[in-house]
């Protein structure tokens, strides 16, 4: 069994901090927001997911986790692409 749990991809977390559990109720915040149909207030939904992913960033190169790291590198730029035309 212990070769089988050396070779998986899927990681198993003991002990998971407060920064993960933080990213987590951030994404929820802003997709709650986003959902929204009041359009006023979407882009702090945005700059939400501007923090969030960028904890979830971290967490991935932490993790030596590249795809993962990489989706939320993209859903990072996207996300401050929105913010930047709600502005301009």
């Amino acid at each position: 069994m212990e070769k089988v749990s050396e070779r998986m991809k899927i990681r198993f977390y003991k002990d998971i901090d407060g920064w993960r559990w933080t990213g987590f109720l951030i994404a929820i915040i802003a997709t709650f927001i986003l959902s929204n149909a009041d359009v006023e207030t979407q882009w702090i939904g945005w700059a939400l997911g501007c923090i969030s992913c960028t904890i979830w960033v971290y967490f991935g190169w932490k993790d030596k986790d590249t795809p993962r790291a990489l989706m939320e590198v993209m859903y990072l730029l996207l996300s401050i692409r929105a913010v930047f035309n709600w502005f301009y």
